[in-house]
C-alpha cells in the first residue's frame, strides 16, 4: 500500500485560492502550502473564534489574506480575475452540525449559494486549472451501518448542515457535468472534484460544539466535560491526514484533469472509527491531570451515530493512506496544546509537525 505525501516541489510557486483559510484546517493547510513555496491567497470571514489558529500562528504573514463572503458573488468574481487562481481549494462553509439547527439558513446560504458563487467565478473568469470543493463525509444518507460509505452511494442529510454540503456536492456535480464536463477536458481545460473526509482533529481547533475543542477546554482549565452521545463512532483522523488527502488529489488533477475529476474519500482505517468514550479515555491517558466527564442527560438534537469512510479509492488511485494512527494523532493534539499552554512560540510549533509529517516513517506512527 502506497503512502505518499504532498510534493512540495509540486507546490512552488504556484497560485493557489483557499476559502476559508481563516478556520482551523484552512490555516494548517495555508501555513503547509506557504512552506511548500506556494503563493496563497486566501478569502474568508474573520476568523471564526477567539483565540483563533489563524491568529496565534501569524498564518497571514506569508500570504495575500482577504476578507470576504462566499455569498458575495461580485467580490469572490472580482478576487479571482484579479488574482488569477491556478488551483482553488474552497474549505469556507458553515460547519458544525448543532449550529445549523439555529442557523438554519445562514448554513445553506453559505454552503449551498456559496459553492455555486465560486464555480460560477471561475465559470466565467477563467485560468482555474484545478477546483475541489471540500466537503464531509456527512453529506452522505446515514444508515447506520457498520460499513464505510463509498463514493457512489446515496447523498443526503438528517440535519441542516449535512443537508447543505450534500447540496454543495450536488451543485458542484451540475457545473461539472454542465460546463466542466470530464468527456470534454480538452475544450475547457477545468479539473473539478469533491473531498469528503471525516472528523479532524489537531492543535488549534476551539471552534464551540466540537469534542476536541470541548475536551481540550475541560482538561486544561479543569473543568468536568459534558458528553452528549459517549457511543457515537466517527472516522476519526489528524488535520494532517486530510489536507494530505486534498493535496495529492490536486496534484493527480493538474496531471490527468479527465481522470481524477470525481468525488473522494479521506479518511482513517477501519481501526481508527473509535466512539466518543474511547477517544476520552485515551485523552485521559495523554492529559497530565486527566480529564473529568459526565455523560449528559437531556434530549439534543439529532446527530448521527455511526459514520465511516469506505477510502479504497483513494488508497488505490492516489496512493493516499493515514500516516498517523489515532493514537499518534491523539498525542500530536496534547503535544500542540501544550506548547500552546506554555507560550511556546506556535507558529514554529505548527510548522514543526507539518515537518515532522512529509517525513514519518513508520515507527512514529
Amino acid at each position: 500500500m502506497e503512502d505518499l505525501v504532498m510534493n512540495q516541489d509540486f507546490w512552488k510557486n504556484k497560485t493557489i485560492l483557499l476559502t476559508g483559510h481563516t478556520g482551523f484546517k484552512g490555516s494548517w493547510l495555508s501555513i503547509w502550502l506557504q512552506m511548500a513555496g506556494a503563493r496563497v491567497i486566501g478569502y474568508s470571514l474573520p476568523p471564526p473564534t477567539t483565540p483563533s489558529l489563524f491568529v496565534e500562528a501569524h498564518v497571514s504573514q506569508d500570504m495575500t489574506s482577504l476578507t470576504g463572503d462566499v455569498r458575495d458573488f461580485d467580490r469572490l468574481r472580482d478576487v479571482v480575475q484579479k488574482h488569477a487562481p491556478e488551483i482553488v481549494i474552497h474549505m469556507a462553509a458553515q460547519s458544525l452540525v448543532r449550529r445549523s439547527y439555529t442557523e438554519s439558513r445562514d448554513t445553506f446560504a453559505t454552503n449551498i449559494m456559496g459553492t455555486v458563487n465560486l464555480l460560477e467565478a471561475i465559470r466565467v473568469g477563467g485560468g482555474v486549472k484545478v477546483f475541489i470543493n471540500v466537503t464531509t463525509d456527512k453529506c452522505y444518507q446515514n444508515r447506520e451501518w457498520l460499513w464505510g460509505y463509498r463514493e457512489n452511494e446515496p447523498l443526503g442529510g438528517y440535519d441542516p448542515y449535512s443537508s447543505s454540503k450534500a447540496c454543495s456536492e450536488i451543485v458542484t456535480s451540475a457545473y461539472r457535468d454542465s460546463f466542466f464536463n470530464p468527456a470534454k477536458f480538452a475544450s475547457h481545460e477545468v479539473a473539478i472534484a469533491t473531498a469528503r473526509a471525516g472528523n479532524v482533529i489537531g492543535g488549534g481547533d476551539w471552534a464551540s460544539d466540537r469534542l476536541m475543542s470541548d475536551i481540550v477546554k475541560a482538561a486544561a482549565d479543569g473543568s468536568v466535560m459534558k458528553v452528549r452521545n459517549p457511543e457515537a463512532i466517527r472516522p476519526w483522523q489528524h488535520v494532517l491526514d486530510a489536507l494530505n488527502g486534498y493535496t495529492l488529489l490536486a496534484e493527480k488533477m493538474w496531471e490527468d484533469g479527465e481522470g481524477f475529476s470525481e468525488a473522494w474519500n479521506f479518511g482513517p482505517g477501519d481501526a481508527d472509527a473509535k466512539p466518543v468514550l474511547w477517544i476520552l479515555q485515551r485523552f485521559s491517558e495523554l492529559w497530565a491531570t486527566g480529564l473529568k466527564f459526565e455523560v449528559e442527560g437531556s434530549s439534543h438534537p439529532h446527530e448521527a451515530n455511526y459514520l465511516k469512510l469506505d477510502c479504497s479509492k483513494a488508497r488505490t488511485r492516489l496512493g493516499f493512506s493515514p500516516r498517523l494512527t489515532l493514537q499518534a494523532a491523539l498525542q500530536w493534539l496534547v503535544e500542540w496544546q501544550q506548547d500552546y499552554q506554555n507560550y511556546r512560540d506556535i507558529r514554529a510549533t505548527t510548522e514543526k509537525q507539518i515537518s515532522r509529517y512529509q517525513h514519518i516513517q513508520p515507527n512514529d506512527r
